[in-house]
């Protein structure tokens, strides 16, 4: 037990970005890629969480070697990089926003579900289950402590994890198909490139990169726990490869064959209903909601926590500016009372967003990590700057896809 809590300890930052990653977001997109295309878009899961890896480590080794975090580097190293920073800033805040809109009318959608089930037939409105939520997580934040509650959010999600892993081997989905979906190639169906977007928008998130500057910032490291930062990122990128490609895989061995789009998430649940009864689509309905309450946190915390790391200041989620900016971002929780667009919907569209802003976030880091007067000895290896050029390039394309499909 002794050695486990060490090892944990060990790839702390991993395991938080996890419990960020690893929510409604990855869930929906995860789960609406393979029930309307199967397994044909698993590569590009495949190369997001590749790059993910690539990009955790030259976030956390720039980190490591100057001791700031990556928006006061950019402001501090580029000629008007307070310019780049505040883009990166507004965009990511955007992007959040989109997506809490999309996970708390999940979270809602699957707590009425999870209510009729329960007290045969009886509806709650969308709006009160939001509005309850909404008042317990602002009171946690406000007077509590979040590190306390994510970990709780964080075990919920396990929870989720394993009960996907369960089905899995229920589903026995074929290992064939596995094989054929690392072999590139795009439906050629409406939504197909916005899918693709959202893949790698929801896994080789700009915000995770941020975050990682900013974890690895809190865990006290140096530059003699490189290798350390290493493991860390390759343990978080293969467990997002994992549990993502599980969840595909369920949805492409379920609701693909049942011929079913998963336009609203509640359609997941009754599917999972009849496999296991009304008790699997409680544990189904508790880690979907837990995974999508845990993401919630850090949604809502990223404005103050990025205005912090651009302005230097320490982060202080009791401070007055962090409060308002925590009560403004909790008003959109409300978005899709009024939105006509489903919350998967909404979700996907969310995640794709979140894809054009990877060039923002890797072609600076690229900059960075080969300047010699910032880096010293300490400058990228020709393997490293392989893998980020490919992941630039994989940014450009993917940010395409996601205009297109908007367009």
């Amino acid at each position: 037990m002794k050695k486990l809590l060490i090892a944990l300890s060990a790839v702390g930052p991993g395991l938080f970005l996890i419990g960020y990653n690893i929510g409604t977001g990855s869930v929906t997109t995860m789960a609406k890629t393979g029930a309307e295309h199967g397994m044909t878009l698993f590569w590009a899961l495949v190369l997001s969480c590749i790059f993910t890896f690539v990009l955790m480590v030259a976030y956390g080794k720039v980190t490591l070697v100057t001791g700031n975090t990556a928006l006061f580097n950019f402001k501090k190293e580029f000629k008007n990089g307070w310019i780049l920073s505040l883009y990166i800033i507004i965009a990511l805040i955007i992007g959040e926003l989109l997506a809490l809109m999309g996970v708390m009318g999940i979270v809602a959608d699957l707590i009425q579900e999870g209510i009729r089930l329960a007290f045969d037939g009886a509806i709650v409105s969308r709006f009160w289950i939001i509005l309850f939520f909404s008042i317990v997580l602002l009171f946690l934040i406000w007077y509590g402590r979040y590190q306390a509650f994510e970990k709780v959010l964080t075990g919920i999600v396990v929870v989720m994890g394993i009960s996907f892993i369960i089905v899995f081997f229920m589903v026995k989905p074929s290992f064939s198909s596995l094989a054929s979906g690392l072999i590139p190639g795009i439906p050629d169906t409406p939504g197909s490139l916005g899918l693709v977007a959202a893949i790698a928008g929801t896994t080789c998130s700009a915000a995770v990169f941020i975050m990682r500057s900013v974890v690895v910032s809190e865990k006290g490291w140096t530059i003699k726990d490189l290798k350390t930062e290493k493991k860390d990122a390759f343990v978080s990128a293969g467990m997002m490869l994992l549990l993502s490609g599980v969840i595909m895989a369920v949805s492409a061995g379920t609701l693909h064959i049942y011929g079913m789009k998963l336009d609203n998430t509640v359609e997941m649940i009754s599917l999972f209903e009849p496999i296991g009864g009304k008790t699997a689509a409680f544990i189904l309905i508790i880690g979907i909601a837990g995974a999508g309450l845990s993401t919630i946190f850090p949604i809502v915390l990223i404005a103050p926590w990025l205005v912090s790391d651009y302005t230097g200041q320490p982060r202080n989620i009791h401070s007055t500016q962090s409060r308002i900016l925590i009560f403004l971002g909790m008003a959109f929780a409300f978005g899709t009372v009024f939105l006509d667009e489903r919350p998967p919907a909404l979700m996907i569209f969310s995640q794709a967003f979140q894809a054009c802003i990877l060039p923002a976030v890797a072609i600076p880091i690229f900059i960075l990590i080969n300047k010699k007067n910032l880096m010293n000895e300490h400058l990228a290896s020709t393997r490293l700057n392989i893998g980020i050029v490919a992941v630039i390039l994989f940014s450009i394309l993917t940010t395409w896809f996601a205009i297109a499909d908007f367009l």
